[in-house]
């Protein structure tokens, strides 16, 4: 296939695969938002590509910002939709509860101008019957969603990442080559597990948002500064992880869970009842999660983290 690509929904995953793309030799058509200032920032960031502004839904009915009226686009489409669909492949980056309904639109709009498009999403969550309205009108479709992080304006590197693919044979293949071409791992994936593989994500590492940023305020709370409590936890952090990926979780596991201290867990447990109900209940929770994953004897160390953590 010719190595052309249109983006709808340009923001964090959309810019970043727009951007390693191009620099993989692909032509970046439409890059699609909501505001003229996204679009512009969304090509600024590629670095390359044609802003253009559309509410997908108001395509239907005929008051979607057009790109300039100079350009010349294929048949007789709104212009927004013959500039997406002068692209071999049509990268959708959209919110997952959007999704859906951008596919319904831009399929009627565009009807059998799909055969032989290529069409893949990035959610973690969805498979490839979120684009089955442009299935149903001969597009390939399916989803290719990178294993890594897009947070604020970091632009993260995708070589080493794993990206979970899934769809039609000819989206499949597609996918695999464009993971392949950023220096991923393409891994399949089937359609049902799609939720599971993004939960696992959330658990093991979206979490660490909200755990860092509890531990920070806990250290904050007793006189630290924002930057020494980062300077205190971000060492730890990152050789906890250096471990886990050196010996696995069980083996490198520390701390007095390991060590059968149910003690200081007591401890604790009654130090931050002084904390808001959710610090408490997640400590709680974790140390349950970890004995019941990572002690040697689970039934045991349970009983024993249920105490510490009720005792008075």
């Amino acid at each position: 296939m010719k190595r052309t690509l249109s983006i709808v929904g340009a923001g964090r995953v959309g810019k970043t695969l727009g951007k390693r793309l191009r620099e993989r030799g692909w032509r970046i058509g439409a890059v699609v938002t909501r505001s003229a200032a996204s679009a512009r920032a969304a090509v600024r960031a590629i670095g390359a590509g044609t802003p253009l502004v559309a509410d997908i839904h108001a395509l239907r009915e005929g008051t979607a910002s057009a790109v300039p009226k100079r350009r010349r686009y294929p048949g007789a489409l709104a212009p927004e939709v013959g500039a997406i669909l002068a692209a071999d492949l049509i990268l959708f980056a959209t919110p997952d509860d959007a999704l859906p309904g951008v596919a319904e639109t831009l399929a009627k709009i565009a009807g059998s101008a799909w055969r032989g498009k290529i069409a893949l999403h990035t959610s973690a969550t969805l498979d490839r019957s979120a684009l089955t309205p442009l299935a149903r009108r001969g597009a390939a479709t399916g989803s290719l969603h990178p294993m890594q992080a897009f947070g604020g304006e970091i632009v993260p590197k995708l070589s080493g990442v794993i990206f979970a693919i899934e769809g039609d044979a000819k989206a499949r293949r597609v996918a695999q080559s464009i993971a392949k071409s950023l220096g991923g791992i393409p891994i399949p994936i089937a359609t049902r597990d799609k939720p599971v593989y993004h939960a696992a994500a959330v658990i093991a590492a979206g979490s660490a948002y909200a755990t860092t940023e509890t531990g920070l305020r806990l250290l904050m709370r007793i006189g630290f500064t924002r930057d020494r409590a980062m300077q205190t936890l971000v060492p730890l952090m990152r050789q906890i992880l250096d471990n886990i990926e050196c010996i696995g979780p069980r083996a490198a596991w520390t701390g007095p869970l390991s060590r059968g201290d149910y003690a200081i867990v007591a401890k604790h447990a009654r130090a931050l009842r002084r904390y808001p109900r959710e610090i408490q209940q997640a400590y709680g929770a974790l140390a349950l999660l970890a004995g019941r994953l990572l002690a040697k004897h689970p039934a045991a160390a349970l009983k024993q983290i249920d105490r510490a953590l009720a005792a008075p």
